[in-house]
């Protein structure tokens, strides 16, 4: 520690020291931080002092620093009674992205604990919160002690961030979200892993999108952003991997909190469209090779694959909806779910193959509904959203589905039909090679050469 303490700090210093591009010691991040949480500071002064840090960025040293005094302005919880290795997953954020509610119980079918905490959708992404919500009494809001209690009864829980938690986190992205200063691959790092390193985990596996639909749209901010938050995770002693993929169409077919969980559920059944169910298995792979109940990724995709198959996986996350007190049989009978009350076709104009799909657009499109938010304070309808038919690649005939808009208020509707519309590009030859799902995985720590060659990934 420095011969200063952090009471002789004065934040307009710790502003100017950013300001001006130099680099902050562990106790002045955690002065300014603490003092804010605290209110000690005024909004204004720790704007300015976001926006420094997204003008003039920050170091690594820096970024493990605020990640570690957010993580430490609350609770950070001990899951050291539980035997199995705690493992969660995170992704950036994508459209019809639903595999949160497949890995969780998928994991913990196989004896990982998954303690998970999510967040909801803001713009065109959806949020795992609202897609649980839309199982009708889903409890997202569990106390610390409850939470504890379904993750030891089921292996895995999932709820959103309580008051415990993070709480500098919390007021921190309240304030970047109406100062411009979101977008800060340092402050995102820092937001995401001081939740998920508060969850008491062991291991974490993200999922950094990139493409049309992810808020990282080319493909080295995806990158940069991934190393990142590996190496500030390998800083606090967990083992983090992070895969690069593919978000550059809606991933699966559903797009809509009610109908994605309708989608989990084909896929934990073991159907489903393959991009998804090769996603799902892909990150499973590696919860339970990190988790230590599989030697490698290959094996975990094997063992997961098995799971999925016995119905094991589906057991799980039905108990673990009976547990946060939602109601079971809406795992078997879908009908039971949220329903709208009207659907309406968008049909092809041409004749071809799909291009491109702007995703985007899709996510907005499924905003508009009223399936997302465009404000924190909005509400979310849960029965409304989209169903692809086409996506890149297929061939399509003149007037033939591209999607379904399912739909309650019919001038939200029209403007969703009009944006589908635009969003397919249909060419009259068959385009290339698709896209890859997987880009690239990063985490020097925990991929040796020899899982590489076992597993057949290449970094």
């Amino acid at each position: 520690m420095n011969p200063a303490t952090p009471q002789t700090f004065r934040a307009i210093d710790v502003i100017r020291k950013k300001r001006d591009g130099g680099e902050l010691s562990h106790d002045e991040i955690e002065y300014l931080v603490n003092a804010y949480t605290r209110g000690d500071i005024p909004d204004y002064q720790v704007s300015a002092w976001l926006m420094a840090v997204v003008l003039r960025g920050m170091t690594r040293a820096e970024t493990a620093a605020l990640t570690d005094t957010m993580l430490h302005s609350g609770e950070a919880l001990d899951l050291s009674s539980l035997s199995a290795k705690k493992v969660d997953k995170h992704s950036t954020g994508g459209v019809g992205d639903k595999t949160s509610l497949v890995l969780a119980p998928l994991a913990a079918a196989a004896g990982v604990a998954v303690p998970m905490i999510s967040g909801r959708g803001l713009g065109h992404t959806g949020g795992t919160l609202d897609k649980l919500e839309a199982i009708p009494g889903f409890n997202v809001n569990l106390s610390v002690s409850r939470f504890r209690r379904v993750l030891e009864a089921c292996g895995c829980a999932m709820i959103g961030q309580t008051a415990e938690i993070a709480p500098a986190d919390r007021k921190l992205y309240a304030l970047r979200d109406v100062t411009g200063t979101v977008e800060s691959p340092y402050l995102i790092c820092a937001s995401i892993m001081s939740k998920k390193l508060a969850e008491g985990i062991d291991a974490l596996v993200l999922d950094v999108k990139t493409g049309s639909g992810a808020f990282m749209k080319k493909e080295e901010d995806a990158v940069f952003l991934a190393e990142l938050m590996v190496e500030t995770g390998e800083r606090m002693g967990k083992q983090v991997v992070a895969l690069i993929t593919d978000m550059d169409q809606p991933l699966g077919c559903m797009i809509g909190n009610a109908l994605e969980v309708v989608e989990v559920v084909e896929i934990l059944r073991g159907e489903g469209p393959e991009d998804l169910r090769q996603l799902c298995l892909e990150l499973a792979g590696w919860m339970l090779h990190l988790g230590g109940v599989c030697d490698t990724v290959a094996e975990g995709k094997r063992r997961s694959e098995k799971l999925i198959a016995s119905g094991e996986a589906l057991d799980k996350f039905r108990k673990m909806v009976e547990l946060q007190e939602g109601d079971p049989r809406t795992i078997d009978d879908p009908k039971k779910l949220p329903q709208a009350r009207n659907t309406m076709m968008v049909s092809s104009a041409r004749q071809g193959y799909v291009a491109s799909v702007q995703c985007e657009q899709v996510g907005t499109a499924c905003v508009i509904l009223g399936g997302g938010r465009e404000r924190k304070e909005d509400s979310v309808d849960p029965a409304v959203g989209i169903v692809l038919h086409k996506k890149v690649g297929d061939a399509v005939s003149i007037g033939e589905p591209l999607a379904t808009i399912y739909y309650n208020a019919e001038e939200r509707a029209l403007r969703a039909k009009q944006l589908l519309e635009e969003s397919y590009e249909i060419t009259g030859a068959q385009a290339g090679e698709k896209r890859p799902l997987i880009h690239r995985v990063i985490g020097q720590r925990v991929i040796d050469q020899r899982v590489i060659e076992k597993s057949g990934e290449r970094n």
